[in-house]
């Protein structure tokens, strides 16, 4: 069997003379307020509309940047993690100082990160919403997109490693107290000096549904279509 590349490949990519730059990402979703609220912790989206069976959500000039549905028929998930889709959404910060400080005040909150990587071009703390979503939090290690764009093309390194070490993000706090620049920090990260006691899969995320299941088994039921009044 001979495998065909796409029209993409190695060619002039054809785009929209003006490209559209991506605006927002929808979620359905079983339960609207429990992801309302995490998305409202962990990155400061704020709800413009919000109702039982949706909200859209924002946190800067646009009228949303999420949008959740509770669409009737709705499911839950069979094997997430494993499962073909969206893989997680990502949220950056401007600054380090800024980045690791929600670090702090997620952790204060008992939101902790699943895993935190260093990348080469950031450094991302990826979290699970309360579906089982991916949601990275990240800082562009250049502060310039088109450096580190040119990271991701040029450089040997993403070539040969395109997820980069694991992190302990406490080490970065400490690091930090002890008054070593972000660029210092992000130098021993990534040459491996800040590993968690544990490595964890890389960018596999748990399944919360099992135990949700167990727990309310009625979810297996799905979401109910609204009743309809008999003439």
């Amino acid at each position: 069997m001979t495998l065909e590349h796409s029209q993409y490949f190695r060619t002039p990519k054809p785009r929209p003379i003006q490209p559209p730059k991506l605006h927002h990402a929808t979620f359905m979703t079983m339960d609207v307020d429990a992801m309302v609220a995490w998305y409202e912790l962990a990155v400061g989206l704020q709800p413009v509309y919000y109702a039982a069976h949706a909200a859209w959500l924002t946190n800067d000039e646009a009228n949303h940047r999420i949008a959740l549905l509770r669409i009737p028929g709705t499911h839950p998930p069979i094997d997430k993690p494993h499962s073909a889709g969206l893989h997680h959404t990502a949220f950056e910060y401007p600054t380090f100082d800024q980045w690791l400080d929600n670090y702090v005040r997620l952790r204060d909150a008992d939101v902790r990160p699943v895993v935190c990587l260093d990348h080469g071009m950031t450094m991302s703390m990826y979290y699970a919403d309360p579906d089982g979503n991916g949601v990275e939090i990240q800082i562009d290690v250049f502060g310039d997109g088109g450096l580190s764009k040119e990271w991701m093309w040029a450089s040997q390194e993403f070539a040969e490693d395109q997820v980069g070490p694991q992190f302990d993000p406490e080490s970065l706090v400490v690091a930090r107290a002890a008054g070593l620049s972000p660029e210092e920090i992000h130098r021993r990260a990534y040459a491996g000096e800040y590993p968690p006691a544990q490595l964890r899969t890389v960018m596999t995320f748990d399944d919360p549904w099992p135990s949700r299941i167990a727990s309310d088994p009625s979810l297996l039921d799905g979401v109910g279509y609204p009743a309809t009044e008999e003439a």
